[in-house]
């Protein structure tokens, strides 16, 4: 994690070792990967960095449009190269990197997000193709809404005067309780994520939560097109 030294509960497990990585920063990336393999080497790598980031587009600055990418994108992508050269001289390991139900469907307001979300769906799917020949493993899991401070910790935004009202909408449907009431608490994704580590299936992608699964499964039934004017409805009228 970036800051190590702030952290209180998981430095109590004797089974935990914690070490600074902060995902922007290749060089530290590098080293971190380098110091785990030379303790004894890993199984499996977990990309879960990531924020959320909502606004129009219009009402980005480029650091934030950079900074999403550099830390939703890239940094998994980084790591997991840092990894695979070990994963591959021993023709095993896995790598699980958290995307969510915004790399498959799309909201409005939400595009930056959206765009390394998918982007990150469909970099795996490719790399599930090109590590699967060295008997390594590529999965995603996918959560839907999550019962934690994503909203306030893990969450930036942007506003544009000129979408207010329309944002504004769009956030009383996202914040409605009953809709946050079908969210997930961080134990049920854990488990999926330890069924994604230990299930010995070459299954790429593991939808994670009830909403999430849900509304999949509608857009895969309605195709793209259907479901994506049903959004526009529910969300604008």
């Amino acid at each position: 994690m970036r800051n190590p030294e702030k952290e209180t509960e998981l430095t109590q497990d004797p089974n935990i070792f914690l070490m600074s990585l902060d995902t922007t920063d290749v060089d530290q990336i590098n080293e971190t990967a380098k110091a785990v393999i030379d303790m004894g080497g890993v199984d499996v790598v977990f990309n879960n960095a990531g924020y959320g980031l909502s606004g129009p587009l219009e009402g980005f600055t480029d650091e934030q449009i950079v900074r999403i990418v550099n830390t939703n994108l890239l940094g998994a992508i980084r790591t997991t190269k840092a990894f695979t050269d070990h994963f591959r001289s021993k023709r095993s390991g896995i790598f699980i990197n958290t995307t969510s139900i915004g790399g498959l469907v799309a909201v409005p307001f939400n595009s930056l997000y959206h765009a390394t979300k998918w982007a990150l769906e469909g970099w795996s799917e490719s790399m599930w193709f090109e590590l699967g020949q060295f008997g390594i493993g590529m999965k995603t899991v996918s959560p839907g809404g999550m019962k934690t401070d994503f909203f306030g910790r893990s969450f930036d935004s942007a506003q544009h005067e000129a979408y207010d009202e329309l944002v504004a909408k769009v956030m009383t449907v996202i914040t409605d309780p009953a809709q946050m009431a079908s969210y997930s608490s961080p134990d049920q994704i854990a488990e999926v994520v330890y069924e994604a580590a230990t299930d010995g299936k070459t299954q790429l992608r593991y939808v994670a939560g009830s909403d999430a699964k849900a509304t999949y499964e509608a857009r895969l039934q309605m195709g793209g097109e259907a479901f994506r004017e049903a959004m526009a409805v529910r969300f604008f009228g």
